[in-house]
């Protein structure tokens, strides 16, 4: 009886993930059906389409509904940016803190440390407002990718590989062509128009003009921006899309990296030799993937400052991530796997992809 225990304790804690915010562990079906939103090929197909749609409402109505941009922007990023520091405000708050949930009425219970984390988001938007300093944008900005990446999934390398082509056509469009059909660059102009402060304008509304100071216009949280090394007052910037697409593909390769390590330990315990590939098993997907987004961020870097004009980053960062990763997966023998269904649930009803939950 005691042994029968032991092996259904040990069923249930493979077959539970740990939370990403608050550490406790959760069945993986429920996670993974209610925690994360799942890619397909129609998905990776329409997207660049609904880029292309958004770019150019923002482009032809950006006057008339930038104060509607920039109240969501503002919104939106809070709560990333709530979600960003939750774990570190939980380490923070532990020790002083016995985990109750606090009630507010029909806005629901929260913790000490959902509470600190929101304040904290609260205040760097506020400060983003008030001053418009980029230093708050892109903080923002990063807890926008963050949130994005930890609740949008690729399944398969298929799906990566039309998505990450899509986009690259419509980063490659907007960047370069969109001027010959528009008279300017419409990517460039959409991102680097800013919007006007959402304070200044209630403040004209209520005649407050004289009382209250002028605030500045603010650049939307759409992109990183980084003050230039050569140019003083000039800012380099990298969209949000080339670090959240390309993260996508690092998470998905990360978690078969996972999966195949857990496949190579059954086999290993059952003592069933596991295939021998050409490059070994120390070079991980992961690796090659992230090596390649390094090379491939610096070559759009290096671009941008040798030709003087804005790049589209995706021309450089798809073909430096997806081909070695192509590449690798061929020669591994896995490619064929990865690219429609990467993940098979073993023996026993235990998804062993979801045992790393990025």
């Amino acid at each position: 009886m005691e042994q029968e225990a032991r092996e259904k304790e040990r069923k249930r804690q493979s077959e539970s993930t740990n939370n990403l915010l608050t550490g406790e562990p959760v069945l993986q079906q429920e996670n993974i059906d209610s925690g994360f939103a799942t890619l397909d090929a129609t998905h990776a197909l329409c997207l660049p389409l609904g880029a292309s749609i958004s770019l150019l409402v923002m482009f032809f109505f950006f006057d008339s509904m930038q104060m509607l941009f920039a109240v969501c922007t503002a919104i939106i990023a809070t709560i990333a940016l709530a979600f960003l520091l939750l774990p570190m405000c939980q380490y923070i708050i532990r020790p002083c803190s016995d985990g109750n949930r606090i009630s507010f009425g029909i806005c629901g219970r929260f913790t000490a440390a959902e509470l600190f984390s929101f304040t904290l988001s609260v205040t760097v938007v506020c400060v983003w407002v008030l001053t418009g300093h980029w230093i708050a944008m892109d903080v923002m900005g990063i807890a926008l990718c963050v949130a994005f990446i930890a609740f949008v999934r690729l399944p398969s390398l298929k799906v990566s590989t039309l998505l990450l082509t899509g986009l690259l056509i419509y980063d490659v469009f907007w960047v370069f062509f969109s001027s010959y059909i528009f008279s300017t660059n419409v990517m460039v102009k959409v991102a680097t128009r800013p919007a006007e402060n959402p304070v200044g304008i209630v403040a004209r509304k209520l005649n407050l003009g004289g009382i209250v100071r002028e605030p500045p216009k603010l650049n939307l949280p759409g992109k990183l921006v980084f003050p230039s090394m050569h140019n003083s007052g000039h800012f380099s910037m990298l969209g949000l899309g080339d670090i959240v697409m390309p993260g996508l593909l690092l998470c998905f390769v990360l978690r078969y990296d996972s999966y195949k390590k857990s496949q190579n330990t059954m086999t290993a315990e059952a003592g069933v030799p596991g295939p021998r590939s050409v490059l070994g098993s120390k070079l991980t997907y992961f690796h090659c993937s992230l090596l390649g987004y390094f090379l491939g961020l610096l070559t759009a870097t290096v671009s941008s400052e040798v030709f003087k004009q804005a790049q589209p980053a995706l021309l450089y960062l798809v073909p430096f991530t997806l081909l070695p990763l192509l590449t690798m997966a061929y020669l591994k023998g896995d490619l064929r796997k990865m690219w429609v269904e990467p993940f098979n649930t073993a023996p026993g009803g235990t998804n062993l992809s979801k045992q790393l939950e990025v």
